[in-house]
C-alpha cells in the first residue's frame, strides 16, 4: 500500500517551494532621468546604494535613448535606499571625495 509522501520529498517535487512571492522584491523606481548626465548620475547612485549594501539595478536605454536612464531597487528597501541618498546629496561632493580617499587608504 502506498504511503502518502513527507514533507520533505513534496518539496523535492516542487523546485519552487521556497520561492518568495511576495511584492517585497519587486523593483521601484528610485531614479529616472534623460538628461545629459543622466548615465553618470545613475551610476553614482548604484555605487552609493552598494555601498551601503542595497541591491540595485540599471535600466540602460540604449534601444530607445529617449525613455532615459532608470534605477530600481526592491520594494522592501526603498525607504533604506531614499535615506542613503538624501544623506549622501547633503553631504555633498566633499564627503564623497573624503570618503574616496579614506577607502583608498595610505600611498
Amino acid at each position: 500500500m502506498a504511503q502518502d509522501p513527507s514533507p520533505d520529498e513534496d518539496r523535492l517535487d516542487d523546485p519552487f517551494a521556497d520561492v518568495d512571492t511576495s511584492h517585497d522584491l519587486d523593483l521601484v523606481t528610485i531614479f529616472r532621468s534623460s538628461n545629459i548626465d543622466a548615465e553618470i548620475e545613475a551610476m553614482n547612485i548604484r555605487q552609493t546604494l552598494d555601498a551601503e549594501g542595497i541591491p540595485s539595478l540599471l535600466v540602460d536605454p540604449s534601444p530607445i535613448p529617449t525613455l532615459g536612464f532608470q534605477v530600481r531597487v526592491p520594494r522592501s528597501r526603498l525607504a533604506e535606499a531614499e535615506r542613503v541618498l538624501q544623506e549622501a546629496r547633503t553631504a555633498g561632493p566633499a564627503a564623497a571625495a573624503a570618503a574616496e580617499e579614506e577607502s583608498e587608504g595610505p600611498h
